[in-house]
């Protein structure tokens, strides 16, 4: 049998035309030795038609069988080539600009699984790090992402930062950025390749993580443990998370203009929002931006850039006295003010916004102090408001102050429930009751809920940082409740050439800081009287090249923001999380050498 492999591929190819032909051509099955043939059953003719019988079945059935395992395997190809160019599609009309819907549809329905042993919902940051921690600590897990985005798992922060200040003319459809380093990257945590075909996810040998896009989990059954998507489609779970992000808040002001206003309006989010708008700065003479916070300041320095290049008016304007000023003392935040002035943007604080309305072929915004802005397009960046439709089929507790679900400092919400990302307020055990809207809390969280959700029972103590870059040479990190209402000790010192983001990612080798920093804390922080020179506050007027604010609260240490001061953020985790007071602030700057040339 195993001699006729020859025979048998020719047996498996097409019959000539107009000839007959056998169903196997087995031509060297002979019976050359004794050992092959038999005298046939004592007392009739040796005949050996019994033996050709069951060879020849024997081989049929072999023939059958590999044709057979032959036409699975050109299905199971073909359906992961389908797999890819489905995602390749979705991110391809992503980068056009073009609504999900306008993707081709694919040749065959994806087959979802009825039942998968952990369940994602939600396909950004902090779903992502849930994955990937859930990959780490069970290697065989089987993991799938219900994602309502029509992308595969990517960062945000470039999308208000270094994807602005791209040389590259196709930079909305290629998506990738070169960092402050000037090293390159996409924004995309990992390409199609990564990850399973969804229809795989069951049979594969080693595990993995699937994606389905454009899916929303609509009901949620958590007695018995399934999930409803907008198509209908039912899947149930062993373990879930949830980690449905937040969605822009618009202004009620503009919620009541119409529909031609909201034309004209953007609320920054995701891939198609930086598109879109990219592609306005390009048409337009004027943007408003509304919102002096984060994502307001960052957006507003990227299009000052333009401004000065394209001749195109950027205005940015806030409620607060300066820039950040729900984050920073009001001396910086007046500082950093000025510097986004000098960006080339029209700055309008203590800006409350009355009403907006179409005049002409342009908007008008009208103030409630009188003054009136016209421009083209706005960008609302107002804040973010998290996203907890499931809370009320699944009976999860919605937290009234800070909003978000509810969940432990273990971040669950039920026993094979969690939660992570900016739609979790969680207990931190330092800090207490919480939620956060930044790119390293996701991470942070995301892998503390994969590493729970495969049974570390750990609680939240690993204090998370944010950062914001107002171009390549100004930017900061900051740690712990980090709010200008509290107290603050701010000690600064003259700036070097090496204190700007460019040099930080030099040093690190990734735009993304969090990504080297949260990992990370000093094992050990001892205050002593120093000989180094003392830093000084800088006068009112003068340059704050780089220090360190403290924000405190009952005299004790529970917020730090290192302006251009970089790659010391270990430091700054480990006062927050000792919880000391301490006598005098000055010495504690110093440990993080901001007096070092």
């Amino acid at each position: 049998m195993f001699r006729c492999r020859a025979g048998l591929a020719r047996a498996l190819r097409p019959p000539p035309r107009g000839r007959a032909h056998a169903v196997l051509q087995c031509h060297q099955l002979r019976c050359p030795s004794r050992s092959l043939t038999s005298s046939g059953v004592p007392g009739k003719a040796g005949s050996n038609l019994l033996l050709y019988l069951i060879v020849g079945g024997t081989v049929t059935g072999t023939g059958v069988y590999v044709y057979k395992m032959i036409q699975d395997s050109k299905e199971r190809y073909a359906s992961r080539l389908a797999m890819a160019a489905r995602q390749s599609q979705g991110q391809e009309s992503s980068a056009s600009g073009a609504a999900p819907q306008g993707t081709a549809a694919p040749v065959t329905p994806i087959k979802v699984p009825s039942h998968v042993p952990f369940l994602l919902i939600g396909g950004g940051t902090a779903a992502f790090a849930a994955a990937r921690s859930i990959r780490a600590r069970d290697p065989g897990a089987r993991v799938l992402i219900v994602s309502e985005d029509p992308a595969l798992p990517y960062m945000r922060p470039p999308l208000s930062k270094e994807l602005w200040f791209s040389d590259d003319p196709n930079v909305t459809e290629t998506l990738r950025f070169k960092q402050w380093n000037g090293k390159e990257r996409s924004i995309y945590f990992q390409p199609p390749s990564f990850y399973v075909p969804v229809e795989d996810l069951p049979c594969v040998e080693n595990g993995g993580v699937a994606v389905l896009p454009g899916k929303k989990v609509v009901h949620m059954d958590v007695r018995g443990n399934t999930v409803k998507l907008n198509d209908g489609t039912q899947i149930s779970y062993d373990k879930c998370l949830i980690a449905t992000g937040g969605s822009p808040r618009n202004l009620p002001a503009i919620e009541r203009a119409g529909k031609e206003v909201q034309k004209r309006l953007t609320l920054f989010r995701k891939i198609e929002d930086f598109q879109r708008l990219e592609k306005i700065s390009r048409e337009v003479k004027s943007i408003t931006i509304i919102g002096g916070g984060f994502l307001g300041s960052e957006l507003a320095c990227a299009l000052g850039r333009r401004a000065r290049t394209r001749g195109l008016e950027v205005i940015q304007l806030f409620p607060e006295n300066g820039n950040m000023g729900k984050v920073l003392p009001e001396y910086l935040s007046n500082w950093t003010t000025e510097k986004v002035r000098r960006e080339g943007v029209n700055v309008l604080p203590n800006a409350v916004v009355k009403s907006v309305s179409v005049c002409g072929s342009r908007l008008l915004i009208q103030l409630k102090d009188g003054r009136k802005v016209e421009t083209d397009h706005i960008v609302a960046a107002v804040g973010l408001e998290p996203n907890v439709e499931l809370a009320k089929s699944a009976g999860l507790e919605v937290d009234s102050d800070f909003g978000g679900f509810r969940v432990n400092a273990e971040l669950q919400a039920r026993s094979n429930i969690w939660v992570a990302g900016d739609a979790a307020c969680f207990y931190d055990i330092k800090l207490g009751r919480r939620r956060v809207e930044h790119h390293d809390h996701a991470v942070v969280s995301g892998r503390l809920a994969g590493e729970n959700m495969t049974g570390a029972a750990k609680p939240y103590w690993h204090q998370s940082m944010f950062w914001s870059d107002l171009g390549p040479n100004v930017g900061y990190e900051a740690i712990g409740l980090v709010d200008s209402s509290l107290p603050t000790v701010g000690v600064f010192a003259k700036a070097t050439a090496k204190d700007t983001p460019k040099c930080a990612t030099e040093l690190s080798g990734t735009g993304i800081r969090s990504e080297s920093e949260t990992e990370a804390e000093a094992s050990e922080v001892q205050i002593s009287q120093s000989s180094s020179p003392m830093p000084q506050v800088p006068k009112q007027g003068e340059d704050y090249g780089k220090g360190v604010i403290f924000y405190l609260r009952d005299k004790v240490v529970v917020g730090i923001v290192l302006w251009n001061i970089f790659n010391r953020m270990p430091i700054a985790r480990k006062i927050i999380k000792d919880g000391e007071e301490h006598e005098d602030l000055n010495e504690v700057a110093k440990l993080f050498n901001i007096h070092e040339d």
